[in-house]
């Protein structure tokens, strides 16, 4: 079995908070910049979840992706909710990390490295639109390729195709928006198929740089209300995910503080990452 750190520290890239068994990297933008950077540059595949609640709750549901969880090389505080819990648990300097605000810090970041991106997710048109808005910022980065996958499941040969294309491109980076547990899965999948690429799931933030979503104020984002700017936005779509999961996660955390429930991060190696 894999047993995860739980040394409370910032200078410690695998220094995880247990929120409901999913271990949440103790870290800030700049030092998973840093902890990415290093990976690239050693040769190491490796891959992030970047989780807010709704990650925690599909973890907590399914053992696999609370696998996927544990056994990434960070699972980034997406959410406020999780910064705060780590600022109680006295780790002041844990801070959020976005999923679109890593994606315009690494794009920027990487223009003076040279590192390689592939877009992997979204509907059809967006990795393309996404990497075209990114490019017109920032004019020295490298696009190695772009990949708008079915909404269905693939099938074995076209999964093949599909890795055979990434591995040609060459990149570090691998982005990938399929949504929340959906990109979980194929990034546990492929991780260490793909050459030596980073591969970080980073959801919504396709729709949002592609320019077809808007995002919440900063303000509404910093005080933990952006789940009520998205719920405005598309509440068929987001109701279930806001009004139950929200309360119910309240409910959970409540209990583990209390002491009624706890989780381990232990991951047995018969939890398939499938």
């Amino acid at each position: 079995m894999v047993i995860a750190d739980l040394s409370l520290s910032m200078d410690n890239p695998k220094s995880r908070v247990n929120i409901l068994g999913v271990g949440v990297s103790a870290i800030n933008l700049d030092k998973a910049l840093q902890v990415i950077d290093a990976w690239i540059e050693t040769r190491k595949a490796n891959y992030v979840c970047v989780t807010g609640v709704h990650g925690i709750m599909e973890s907590h549901r399914d053992e696999k992706i609370r696998a996927i969880h544990n056994r990434a090389g960070l699972v980034t505080p997406d959410g406020m909710p999780l910064v705060w819990i780590s600022h109680l648990k006295g780790l002041g300097d844990v801070s959020r990390v976005y999923g679109p605000d890593l994606t315009l810090a690494l794009c920027e970041y990487s223009q003076s490295r040279g590192y390689r991106h592939f877009f992997y997710g979204g509907a059809k048109g967006v990795p393309e639109l996404m990497a075209k808005h990114l490019m017109q910022r920032f004019p020295g980065l490298i696009i190695a390729g772009t990949f708008s996958p079915p909404f269905r499941n693939l099938t074995k040969d076209e999964d093949v195709q599909i890795v055979k294309m990434i591995q040609e491109a060459q990149p570090d980076i691998v982005w990938v928006g399929l949504s929340t547990p959906k990109q979980e899965r194929w990034i546990a999948e492929h991780n260490g198929q793909l050459g030596t690429a980073v591969l970080i799931g980073v959801g919504g933030a396709f729709d949002i740089h592609a320019g077809l979503k808007k995002q919440a104020p900063r303000w509404m984002q910093n005080i933990g209300l952006e789940w009520l700017f998205r719920l405005k936005s598309e509440p068929r779509r987001l109701w279930r995910r806001y009004l139950i999961n929200n309360p119910l996660f309240i409910l959970l955390l409540l209990g583990q503080c209390l002491g009624l429930k706890r989780y381990s991060l232990e991951i047995d190696d018969d939890v398939q990452q499938k």
